[in-house]
């Protein structure tokens, strides 16, 4: 009997793994499938980006060979298409960081305000019920602000400030405008930050005396740091690559703002105005590009920013 079940268990193994190693190589080769497909993905997408970023630097630095570094970067004269050419880009690019500094300074507050009453303060069906409201703001299109921006802002702030309700264009306006157009973002990513701390931080800082505004002000936002800075910067990348609100409400003159309601531009609003009235390959439309590529730069460096900080120390 011991040799007869001997024999009918080695039989079961060898049957167990003649069913097994079908099985076993189907599954290699799907593995094998999905990770070449994953592979020939991100190759891809890195392929793309990279080939857009060698298009716009060799294209844009063509602008080189008829103007000087000096004058592109450093004149504030911006007139392609008359008989002396000028092509100054520099109050694109002051307008530009001015634009995206100010309309970070009137969302963050707000932002993280809301944040921290959604994460810390409101009960949990006000929470539910304010959470997906913040969220929809992100779905709205871009022009609807604008044209909000045009009819309401800008007439208002031109009958205020300057006399007129036809006068209230510039960067004032368009940093309003995009303060509630990142206001969503920084708020969301900053309630994260703040919701995944360890509930340990706050019942210690509870536990040693320290009312509600102490624990929020000086343990709990200190310690939510990394989270909330990259939803500013996330905030700001949004900030300066918007172009249609933007376009509706600042201006649209090539010239150095010397106050928040005079009308300027921006990089992006300036490659949109012009685009169209250029010839490919033409030193106007390589500066145009050449605008593009700063954008580029100023975007890759915000990620890179975005990395840096995410990579700081966590509280664990």
């Amino acid at each position: 009997m011991s040799v007869i079940s001997e024999r009918n268990n080695s039989n079961a193994k060898r049957g167990g793994k003649d069913l097994a190693t079908p099985w076993s190589k189907r599954q290699a080769r799907k593995d094998r499938l999905m990770r070449n497909l994953f592979i020939g993905s991100a190759v891809l997408v890195s392929a793309v980006i990279f080939s857009i970023i060698v298009f716009v630097g060799i294209q844009g630095s063509k602008t080189f060979r008829d103007v000087s570094v000096a004058e592109f970067f450093f004149s504030t004269k911006w007139s392609p298409s008359s008989d002396n050419p000028s092509f100054g880009a520099l109050p694109f690019l002051y307008s530009t960081l001015l634009l995206a500094g100010l309309s970070i300074l009137l969302a963050v507050p707000l932002a993280l305000s809301g944040a921290v009453f959604m994460a810390k303060i409101a009960p949990k069906w006000m929470r539910e019920i304010m959470r997906p409201a913040a969220d929809l703001f992100v779905g709205i299109p871009s022009v609807v602000y604008g044209l909000i921006g045009l009819t309401v802002i800008v007439p208002f702030l031109g009958k205020h400030f300057n006399g007129s309700s036809s006068a209230g264009y510039g960067i004032l306006p368009a940093a309003i405008v995009l303060a509630i157009m990142i206001m969503p973002t920084i708020l969301s990513v900053s309630e994260d930050a703040l919701r995944s701390l360890p509930g340990r931080l706050e019942e210690a800082s509870l536990a040693l005396g320290a009312t509600r505004w102490q624990t929020i002000w000086r343990v709990l936002l200190p310690a939510a740091r990394p989270g909330i800075l990259t939803g500013v910067i996330l905030g700001m990348g949004r900030a300066i690559g918007e172009t249609m609100a933007v376009f509706m409400v600042i201006g649209n003159a090539p010239v150095v703002p010397k106050s928040l309601l005079d009308s300027t531009t921006v990089l992006t609003t300036a490659i949109v105005k012009d685009m169209a009235n250029t010839f490919f390959n033409t030193t106007w439309n390589n500066s145009l590009y050449l605008m593009a590529l700063m954008l580029l730069l100023l975007s890759m460096s915000l990620i890179l920013l975005i990395r840096f900080v995410a990579g700081r120390s966590e509280v664990k």
